[in-house]
């Protein structure tokens, strides 16, 4: 009994003095670190290093990514709200799938995040977000090009 009060107390001391190390959380993986630098870009209008930094871009050019990221009103939020509840769900060599909330500024709606999965892909040494993805959440969607319907006709 004497001792465990002792060993109450000498717990207590280390604790109220920092004394015993506090378990760190475990550092963000490196899928995560590239989520969150890519919407810094976003948030920080970076919209050409942006778009060099996501995979997939299809027929997309740099000018039509950096002219919508441009006309959208959404972009994400700032520090903590940023991305929330990340989970690698899947990774492989070269494709990984994450289940995260990122916080949204500016959107239509009530609801200001977005809870989702995420797919990347590993890319010249790095995991860069799929375009669709970065779209999708800015709430836009590339133009197609339009068809011209003009007939030609020919008199001989």
């Amino acid at each position: 009994m004497r001792l465990s009060v002792v060993v109450v107390l000498y717990l207590t001391l280390m604790l109220g003095h920092n004394i015993v190390p506090v378990l760190a959380e475990t550092p963000p993986s490196p899928i995560e670190q590239s989520m969150s630098a890519t919407l810094d870009l976003w948030r920080d209008g970076h919209y050409e290093q942006l778009f060099e930094r996501l995979a997939h871009r299809g027929k997309t050019t740099r000018e039509q990514f950096v002219r919508m990221m441009r006309d959208a009103p959404i972009r994400p939020a700032c520090c903590w709200q940023k991305i929330e509840n990340f989970r690698l769900l899947n990774e492989k060599r070269s494709t990984a799938t994450a289940y995260a909330k990122v916080g949204l500024e500016g959107t239509p709606s009530p609801t200001e995040s977005s809870t989702r999965e995420f797919k990347f892909s590993y890319e010249d040494g790095d995991w860069r977000m799929q375009l669709k993805d970065i779209l999708d959440l800015a709430g836009t969607k590339p133009k197609k090009a339009k068809r011209s319907n003009t007939i030609i006709h020919r008199y001989n």
